[in-house]
């Protein structure tokens, strides 16, 4: 059973987003999409460009309610796909004349609304852990978390510009791969799996194996989940490297909510000076109550480089939508990946590729860039979660990957390194080499964050 939403104060005043703001904050994500299609004019009215969009809004971004008006389902890319701030349902999606196109519906809105997170930003619903309950969503009433509807509404927009253009758009490519996968492991425990491993050989009647276990904890061998070579070793073999959200606090937050089990020392620092000449990348994992504190978030990561980390993601996925995206600016972070469904695979902004989270106090993109989370290997098997059998869980993700080769979209997989432990059979390194397997079959390129970062703004 879920845990109980909180409520969150009223949201404070935010300046006005206008058809403008509107406009420009998504075409901004759509040439970054499709870069060619810059070549097109695109507006709210006919005389603006060749491409024209109708505006269907109305006042709804003048007020503060986070759900707009039901959407109409239309066909689109040979399924049913709901647009909001539709006004004209009966109305072709599209007219197509001579050197223009008009779209009659408002898809520059409706983007608008899922990518910014306007729906989390003014709901006052939080859960036990202050975050946007996926139960409140639309994605949730509506039933759509794990199609990427604003990559169909660009897929419209991207129409509409090879209908004045003559050219074909072909979506982003990595590295001349048709999506990009990012493999990434958080780091709560280092010092755990005793008891896991004691279990399982007790189960299969390894009594020997069990002795070993026991023998080894009384003579402080490294725990079962101290394992980041092992990890690295798998994804290695596999063909990704490895991003490792490492914590930067063993203090227990005031709600008592566990952070790390371990200390960072030389030791582990030396560890991952290597893992990283191996090529993997070390980021930060903001530890509890970090997501509302950006003094500590940075002293966290400056443990672990005497530069600056390039990525985070916060513990238990925390995100306070009025006050976490300042927190990652502020802490100087290049990207971020927290923004995914702890309850439910697929797509929290309902978008496959990375993307600016937009800043309501100012009305325009934030500096950072999300790299979205698809898929947790607890959402798959907790008991307050999907609680999906082991032979269940690519069958369940394989359309969602599917929808993110089909746009060229990023793949962004988390996979605790205590689930690499081989006693684990129901979300453990079987169910990650099938999702892998699957990825490489599609023809993914894997990357760490910083290396997505640097495809996408050349650095």
């Amino acid at each position: 059973m879920a845990a109980p939403a909180l409520s969150a104060s009223p949201p404070p005043a935010w300046p006005a987003i206008t058809p403008a703001v509107r406009l420009a904050y998504v075409l901004q994500h759509f040439w970054q999409a499709y870069p060619a299609a810059q070549k097109v004019a695109i507006g709210y009215e006919p005389t603006l460009g060749e491409v024209s969009v109708a505006n269907g809004a109305g006042s709804f971004f003048d007020e503060a309610s986070p759900y707009c008006p039901a959407p109409n389902w239309r066909s689109w890319g040979g399924r049913k796909i709901p647009f909001f701030f539709d006004s004209e349902p009966e109305v072709p999606l599209l007219t197509l004349t001579p050197g223009a196109a008009i779209i009659n519906a408002d898809v520059v809105s409706a983007a608008f609304y899922l990518l910014s997170g306007w729906q989390e930003y003014f709901s006052l619903e939080r859960d036990r852990h202050g975050r946007f309950p996926y139960a409140c969503s639309v994605q949730q009433q509506y039933g759509f978390v794990a199609v990427p509807v604003v990559n169909y509404y660009f897929d419209v927009l991207k129409t509409a510009v090879e209908h004045v253009s003559g050219q074909r758009l072909a979506p982003r490519q990595w590295q001349g791969a048709p999506l990009a996968g990012f493999i990434t492991h958080d780091i709560d425990s280092l010092h755990g799996g005793w008891g896991t491993a004691v279990r399982g050989a007790l189960r299969q009647r390894k009594l020997r194996e069990a002795g070993r276990a026991l023998l080894d904890k009384a003579l402080g061998r490294p725990a079962p989940w101290d394992n980041l070579e092992q990890v690295q070793a798998a994804t290695t073999h596999l063909g990704a490297p490895s991003t490792f959200f490492m914590l930067g606090s063993s203090q227990p937050a005031p709600n008592g909510t566990a952070n790390a089990d371990y200390e960072i020392d030389s030791v582990l620092l030396q560890r991952l000076r290597q893992l990283e000449a191996n090529g993997a990348e070390t980021a930060s994992h903001g530890s509890y109550g970090t997501a509302c504190d950006d003094r500590q978030l940075r002293e966290e990561a400056g443990q672990y480089s005497p530069g600056q980390l390039a990525g985070n993601r916060f513990h238990f996925l925390c995100w306070e939508p009025r006050r976490t995206p300042g927190v990652v600016a502020a802490a100087g972070f290049r990207y971020d990946s927290t923004l995914g469904f702890a309850e439910h695979f697929g797509f929290r902004n309902s978008y496959c590729l990375t993307f600016y989270p937009f800043d309501f106090e100012r009305a325009q993109p934030h500096s950072f860039l999300e790299i979205p989370l698809n898929v947790m290997d607890a959402t798959l098997q907790h008991p307050q979660y999907l609680q999906l059998l082991p032979e269940e869980i690519l069958p369940a993700l394989q359309p969602m990957l599917g929808e993110i080769a089909r746009f060229g979209g990023v793949a962004t997989v988390l996979w605790h390194n205590d689930h690499f432990d081989p006693a684990n059979t129901a979300t453990g390194p079987r169910q990650f080499a099938e999702i892998m397997n699957d990825l490489r079959e599609r023809g993914a390129v894997f990357l760490t964050g910083s290396q997505i970062v640097a495809e996408l703004c050349g650095q």
